[in-house]
């Protein structure tokens, strides 16, 4: 069973790098540290990525006007949940992005990708400003794109501070379909799913996870339980379910028989 610690955080903990405070104080109060559990990275597994910046700034209003204007502006109106108990949001603080750094994080990494990935939001009074009021990693929770366009509509951003734990649908990356047996016999790779939702400490959430196909033959599926993780990593769904299946086999065969 996990053992959790609380940890009381201090007005003086939650002003130390600026005078302004992004966050409020009430909701930081009180949160909820993870288990003993090993938090290294281990040799053989993907590395969470290097923490790239994204600026915001503070935005007092919202509703359907405020957000018409912010994109005619060229923002992404967003929002930041305050991390409390390491699953779920607390109080919510309203800013703004810039679109076209938002959109070309999401063309490079993909989205699921995105938002699988750590970030440091600086948040300052405006982008050009030097004066710094918060800076803080978060996770991105949601980004909502256009569907004609792609462009960015909205995020959604929780805290990710290194003691939360936090539920992140992890993309999958299949390797080996060249050397599978199955594929080799010209059956076909049946995806059932292509991300999979574990509760992650913040400091260990990897970018993706590797899905070896190489020694799947016909008939054979990999499972959930079958995915190799970190060991601090507690997978939300059944460990039964299906991830990949290598179905059918060539026509002649079907022929054949």
């Amino acid at each position: 069973m996990y053992r959790f610690q609380r940890l009381t955080l201090t007005t003086k903990t939650l002003h130390r790098h600026h005078n302004h405070c992004f966050f409020s104080q009430a909701a930081a109060a009180i949160i909820e540290e993870p288990p003993s559990i090993q938090t290294t990275l281990l040799d053989g597994l993907p590395e969470p990525g290097p923490l790239e910046t994204i600026f915001a700034i503070p935005r007092s209003d919202s509703g359907k006007n405020v957000s018409a204007k912010e994109r005619k502006a060229g923002r992404v109106p967003s929002i930041v949940f305050e991390q409390e108990d390491g699953q779920h949001g607390g109080n919510k603080r309203l800013i703004s992005v810039k679109q076209n750094r938002i959109r070309n994080l999401t063309n490079e990494l993909g989205r699921p990708f995105f938002l699988s990935r750590l970030f440091e939001l600086d948040v300052r009074p405006q982008f050009e400003s030097d004066e710094v009021i918060e800076k803080v990693r978060v996770l991105p929770r949601a980004v909502h794109l256009h569907a004609g366009t792609d462009e960015p509509l909205n995020v959604t951003f929780i805290r990710a501070p290194s003691h939360a734990l936090l539920k992140v649908d992890i993309p999958l990356v299949f390797r080996g379909e060249d050397i599978s047996p199955g594929l080799r016999k010209g059956a076909y790779l049946n995806t059932i799913k292509r991300t999979v939702k574990f509760v992650c400490p913040a400091d260990l959430i990897p970018p993706f996870i590797d899905v070896d196909l190489s020694e799947l033959d016909v008939g054979q599926k990999l499972l959930m339980g079958d995915l190799k993780v970190h060991p601090a990593l507690k997978l939300v769904q059944s460990k039964d379910l299906p991830l990949v299946k290598i179905s059918g086999g060539r026509a002649s065969d079907k022929k054949s028989k």
